[in-house]
């Protein structure tokens, strides 16, 4: 999916929408795309964009000829997400403040690492939004390097392709495949709109078994 039919036809769908809502949907439809530990590290930010990805590996013998995640910066287009896969290494950083401006001026939505961050007050203070498992002080020179970029990589237990959807809120981060990206915002958007209802009840009174009923709530993401 192109850049152009994202924003068109999906950007405001899915801004509207909660990764709790997607990831429900997600369940529904049999797709494994909710990522778990990954969370904002300030604020509540709610972001949508197609995935361009980086995988890091350990530092060797063999030097880098760019600094990790310059080349994919450098493709990206405005309002994708900056994806790392740091396979869950909380120690050593993957990210930081000259990266961040990067991304910035050249519209990225947010970087969502599957590791450690640092830098993270200057993150805050541009307003660029980071989604991370950990916070350390160190630089990764010397330690990591970047593997590849534009390759499949995993959040988590979750395949990111280049091209993926990501949505990432306070709640965590959830990953569509495009092929099926219909399918799940039609579930999530039903599932969304049933939930207002659902509270709409509740404020004006209902008792809370009776809107259990009514929903049937255990059974909702029967398929």
């Amino acid at each position: 999916m192109n850049v152009e039919t994202f924003d068109r036809e999906y950007r405001e769908r899915l801004e509207r929408l909660s990764t709790t809502n997607l990831s429900d949907a997600l369940d529904k439809v049999g797709i494994r795309g909710a990522v778990i530990g990954i969370l904002p590290l300030f604020g509540k930010p709610r972001v949508a964009g197609r995935a361009v990805t980086i995988k890091i590996t350990a530092s060797g013998l063999e030097r880098s000829k760019h600094h990790l995640g310059v080349e994919a910066i450098a493709t990206a287009h405005k309002g994708d997400i900056i994806a790392i896969d740091n396979r869950g290494d909380t120690y050593n950083n993957c990210w930081g403040e000259i990266l961040a401006c990067a991304s910035k001026m050249k519209g990225v939505s947010a970087v969502v690492i599957d590791g450690a961050t640092r830098d993270v007050d200057a993150c805050e203070e541009m307003g660029f939004p980071v989604f991370a498992k950990a916070v350390v002080p160190l630089t990764a020179r010397g330690r990591i390097v970047q593997e590849s970029f534009n390759c499949p990589i995993r959040l988590g237990n979750v395949l990111v392709r280049p091209g993926d959807i990501i949505v990432a809120d306070a709640s965590g981060v959830v990953v569509l495949p495009p092929e099926r990206v219909d399918e799940v915002l039609s579930e999530a958007e039903k599932i969304m709109e049933k939930e207002e209802a659902m509270k709409r009840d509740l404020l004006a009174g209902m008792d809370v078994l009776d809107m259990d009923q009514k929903y049937d709530y255990e059974r909702m993401l029967r398929r």
